[in-house]
């Protein structure tokens, strides 16, 4: 836990820009048919910084949203490691939170990076994927021993 709490004070510094960077990407966000925004910015350990906005589709399921935008840039690009990310809305009186496969698509990267959920307001409520996840599926896993045949009784 002691190195999650420095984690999160070297970050605090960060966190202003991290959203404010997450709510400039949000005014690119392409969503004609929900008209619902979201901005994401996503820092990689050597501080560079990669934003991303939801970019919707007619045939629905093949939109894509802001957090998994700023990723796939990230990834991309050659990185795979990444301190946090914060996320932003047009909701007021509630923090943005990702989806599901959102949250599944971060912790492929990890569980202990920090995810800041915000508002237009500027403020945030600080998680990590871990939080956001709880018990969740990671590549490790596939690397844990498990049955090879299948009994044909159980």
């Amino acid at each position: 836990m002691g190195d999650l709490n420095r984690r999160h004070e070297l970050l605090h510094g960060l966190t202003p820009g991290l959203i404010r960077q997450s709510l400039e990407a949000k005014e690119f966000a392409y969503c004609p048919y929900s008209r619902f925004r979201v901005g994401a910015a996503l820092l990689a350990h050597d501080g560079k910084v990669f934003t991303g906005c939801n970019i919707e589709n007619a045939c629905y399921n093949l939109g894509i949203c802001a957090e998994r935008t700023a990723i796939s840039k990230a990834v991309s690009e050659g990185y795979r490691d990444f301190k946090a990310i914060a996320i932003s809305s047009d909701l007021c009186e509630q923090f943005i939170s990702p989806c599901g496969g959102c949250r599944q698509f971060m912790r492929e990267f990890g569980g202990s990076w920090v995810v800041y959920l915000s508002k237009p307001d500027g403020s945030y409520v600080e998680m990590t994927v871990e939080e956001l996840l709880p018990e969740s599926f990671g590549p490790e896993d596939l690397k844990m021993k498990r049955v090879h045949a299948i009994p044909n009784e159980f």
